[in-house]
């Protein structure tokens, strides 16, 4: 990964890669890369009960972390998938 060691209890940074999710500009808890192949990370985009590992669910307030999307130096690659969510 890039450069951060990831725990196997689907976490980052000390930020569970599950949850509500706020996309922003500036001050990201996380930065991140969608890639089509060989991601940290499988996410599924969800409207409701974003509980389990890759589970996230788009939020405008309260989330419980944000990320901003680059194109370089993320500090997790991340594929949308449509099932089976979670880490590889």
């Amino acid at each position: 990964m890039a450069g951060v060691a990831m725990a196997q209890d689907c976490e980052i940074k000390g930020i569970k890669l599950m949850g509500k999710v706020q996309f922003v500009d500036s001050f990201p808890d996380l930065k991140i890369q969608y890639v089509d192949s060989f991601p940290d990370i499988k996410v599924q985009m969800v409207t409701s009960f974003p509980d389990k590992c890759g589970l996230w669910q788009k939020v405008d307030s309260f989330p419980d972390f944000k990320v901003q999307v680059v194109d370089s130096f993320p500090d997790l690659k991340v594929q949308l998938v449509n099932s089976f969510p979670g880490m590889p």
